[in-house]
């Protein structure tokens, strides 16, 4: 399995990028967010792949970090999206408006990806909502790769504020991405830290979610 390519950029077309790593060249198709984010030819860069086999075909798939690839994976078992359905997703709404959409049960935002109507929309929410906690609880630790100068040189983790446990501020940084008001989460998530002693990330994320939900 080919998880994750460093080379150079040989050229970029509409679907697919084709990288030259030490002379030999990978076809690797990414979403159009993806693609818009390499450099020119000739550049560092570096993506995580998902490697697709199938009886007749073998293809590659880009992405810019680990939470982006783990949503491709998760989108594609969903019945009726496939890799196509699942870049074109991606590339509408990026890997933060996924995770918003799927965690908030806001199916009409799927629908803004070309091909995807609105029966497959509302599976894909019902099927992934579960689940959104836990990929979205990867943001706050996985690695974003296209930063370039990361292809040849390690890069150095962020500290975290010494004051704030590892799982809650994975959870504040999620719930920040869905676009909750931090010291509404920061509360929520004191509070639901306290009652929760020893609970992974993505259940903190799920409790507060339901939390932080608006009362009929």
């Amino acid at each position: 399995m080919i998880g994750k390519l460093s080379g150079r950029v040989d050229y970029r077309s509409t679907d697919h990028v084709m990288l030259d790593v030490r002379g030999v060249g990978y076809m690797v198709y990414c979403s159009d967010r993806t693609l818009a984010s390499l450099p020119a030819a000739g550049e560092p860069v570096a993506l995580y792949t998902d490697l697709l086999v199938r009886e007749d075909l073998l293809q590659l798939f880009g992405f810019t970090s680990l939470v982006e690839k783990e949503w491709h994976r998760l989108l594609m078992s969903v019945q009726g999206i496939g890799a196509k359905a699942s870049l074109s997703i991606l590339g509408a709404l990026g890997q933060d408006g996924v995770s918003r959409a799927i965690a908030l049960g806001d199916w009409n935002s799927l629908k803004a990806a070309k091909g995807v109507g609105p029966k497959t929309a509302q599976r894909v929410v019902i099927e992934l909502k579960d689940k959104a906690p836990g990929v979205m609880a990867m943001l706050g630790g996985a690695p974003q790769i296209h930063d370039l100068g990361e292809v040849f040189e390690s890069p150095v983790p962020k500290p975290r504020p010494a004051h704030v446990p590892s799982v809650q501020a994975d959870a504040l940084s999620a719930l920040g991405n869905l676009g909750y008001v931090p010291g509404e989460a920061a509360a929520a998530v004191a509070e639901l830290g306290a009652e929760m002693d020893g609970a992974d990330a993505a259940a903190l994320i799920r409790a507060a979610l339901k939390k932080l939900a608006p009362k009929s």
